[in-house]
Parts: C-alpha cells; sequence; structure tokens
C-alpha cells in the first residue's frame, strides 16, 4: 500500500495537510500521478484523512498540491 501526505491549497486560500492511501500502487512516484489524474477530472474525488478525520478532496476545490521528499508536518 502506498502513502503520502500532501499539502493542499484550497481555491479560498486555506491549506491543509492530508494523508492519502492507495492499496495495490507500491511506489509514491505513481501515487502522486494517480492523485493528480484523479483532481483533474471534473468529478474527481479523494478519500483522505485529516489527523484522525475521514475526508473527501474534490478537485474543484484544490488550487495547489505540494509534495515534500519526507512531506508536511501533521
Amino acid at each position: 500500500m502506498a502513502s503520502t501526505v500532501l499539502r493542499v491549497r484550497l481555491i479560498g486560500g486555506d491549506r491543509m495537510d492530508i494523508t492519502y492511501e492507495r492499496p495495490g500502487m507500491s511506489g509514491q512516484d505513481e501515487l502522486i500521478e494517480h492523485v493528480i489524474a484523479t483532481l483533474a477530472e471534473d468529478t474527481g474525488a479523494l478519500h483522505c484523512k485529516h489527523g484522525e478525520r475521514l475526508i473527501v478532496l474534490y478537485g474543484r476545490g484544490v488550487a495547489a498540491i505540494e509534495v515534500a521528499p519526507r512531506g508536511p508536518v501533521l
């Protein structure tokens, strides 16, 4: 299972750090490409975690995504 932490900047200017996991993917590069492709779709949505909360991130509300080698601090 591949997992990564993303810093997401929303259209309204707010930022949040989320954790995204996807079973069946082995590498982080493949996972990042999946995130970008999903959020680029008109109906793209990702099920993620923000701390202990489960959230759905819709592509239409995302302005930018940051990925660092170590990931943001949660």
